[in-house]
């Protein structure tokens, strides 16, 4: 197709791996961050041996490192509120899973790149607190 495709399919990927990753590792701020590292190898090395350009190889490494720090605040959110590790993992990995598809879209990749992260902060701001259940009645 050209380079404006490659490009959006490094981007889409990078970030869909990233998003992948966070869910897997984010629970805590270390897993976080060690998801951001793997998040940006992957993606960078996909674009590398897959697509094999240096442009990819960046876009690829960028993306994947946005993916797992815009997911790293949902996944942390999430948990703070009570998630369990599992569930949040299995739902924040089939998103990077759907980001990954849907960057094979020609276009989509360079959306979902400046959407998931204006998201992530859209969320962060909104952040309710761990929900009482019914003990908010006994009282």
């Amino acid at each position: 197709m050209g380079l404006w495709y490659t490009l959006g399919l490094s981007l889409g990927l990078g970030l869909g791996f990233g998003v992948i990753f966070s869910g897997l590792l984010g629970v805590n701020a270390v897993g976080a961050g060690v998801a951001a590292i793997v998040g940006a190898v992957v993606g960078a090395g996909f674009g590398f041996v897959v697509i094999g350009d240096v442009a990819e190889t960046i876009a690829g490494g960028t993306a994947g490192l946005i993916g797992a720090l815009s997911a790293a605040a949902v996944v942390r959110g999430a948990m703070r509120r009570g998630a369990t590790r599992m569930g949040i993992a299995a739902y924040v990995s089939m998103v990077g899973l759907l980001v990954c598809l849907l960057a094979l879209i020609p276009l989509v990749g360079y959306v979902v790149t400046v959407v998931l992260p204006l998201l992530a902060a859209r969320m962060r701001g909104k952040q309710a607190v761990r929900y009482a259940g019914l003990r908010t009645l006994a009282k």
